[in-house]
């Protein structure tokens, strides 16, 4: 157990901090890096709402940060006695202890601490079943962390039920991706795989799964993909290898007027999702 695990251990504590060379700050700012991340299994939020968002979620959060001069403030306060109540450390800190912590001249006046959450991809398909779900959004290979936050943010506003990424992704609990989700990272199931497990469990998923893909030979508004749906994009740069395109059952195209070469990933993403579910509801 790390010593940053141990102290969330502390059931129901409140601590004023007022030094940024405080161990319990430090801690917290060492989350930035992935390494740290992964070694703990924690990651940091950014902002009240989001923290009140993952607490409605279910979400428990390890230690709650908050400045000391908005402690009266009535959603704090709630907040607040959540994470008491459910065993989470409390800090009272300064501006200046919030500004180290998120790198901001102007920070969020709440951070929490929480646990990452990862499905494992031999149950997702069961998952889905259980939750009433039809739509799955598989990513390979994302490397900008805000297109895989707004790509999670957007799944879950069209309804998805899970996230799956594949291969070498970005982080989606860095504080950029987290940002980026404006609370949906609590609201996506996520799972992970490997390049290898994937296109080896690809055999047993039982609905279709539609790519998108520069050689789609089929525009993205004509094709009627059986459920469950898993919707496949590629990374920003070089889109999905070809032993993913050749894994789906639909390679598909947004076809485009303009001169642009190709559209973003995180608003290919959305116009794809988005499209897919309104010829699902028969729109």
């Amino acid at each position: 157990m790390t010593e940053l695990e141990s102290r969330a251990t502390k059931k129901g504590l409140i601590k004023e901090i007022t030094a940024v060379s405080n161990q319990h700050i430090k801690d917290i700012r060492a989350l930035e890096r992935r390494k740290v991340r992964n070694q703990t299994g924690q990651f940091m939020a950014e902002g009240l709402q989001l923290v009140a968002f993952a607490l409605e979620a279910g979400w428990d959060a390890d230690i709650l940060v908050y400045a000391k001069n908005i402690k009266s403030h009535e959603l704090v306060q709630q907040v607040a006695a959540k994470v008491y109540a459910r065993g989470g450390l409390i800090l009272e800190v300064s501006e200046q202890v919030l500004s180290k912590l998120t790198h901001r001249d102007n920070p969020q006046h709440v951070i929490g601490v929480f646990r990452q959450r990862y499905g494992k991809l031999t149950d997702l398909a069961s998952d889905l079943e259980a939750a009433g779900g039809d739509m799955v959004v598989a990513m390979e290979g994302v490397k900008d962390p805000g297109n895989l936050g707004t790509s999670i943010r957007t799944s879950d506003a069209v309804g998805a039920s899970a996230l799956l990424l594949i291969g070498e992704t970005t982080d989606p609990f860095s504080l950029e991706a987290v940002r980026a989700t404006m609370g949906s990272i609590f609201h996506v199931p996520l799972y992970r795989a490997t390049r290898e497990e994937f296109l080896s469990w690809r055999k047993s998923w039982p609905g279709d799964i539609v790519g998108t893909h520069l050689k789609g030979a089929v525009d993205y508004r004509s094709v009627k993909p059986k459920d469950p749906l898993m919707v496949m994009m590629g990374n920003e740069q070089s889109g999905l290898p070809d032993e993913f395109a050749e894994s789906c059952d639909h390679l598909v195209k947004i076809p485009m007027d303009g001169r642009a070469e190709s559209l973003n990933l995180a608003v290919s993403t959305g116009i794809t999702l988005f499209r897919l579910r309104e010829g699902k509801l028969g729109l």
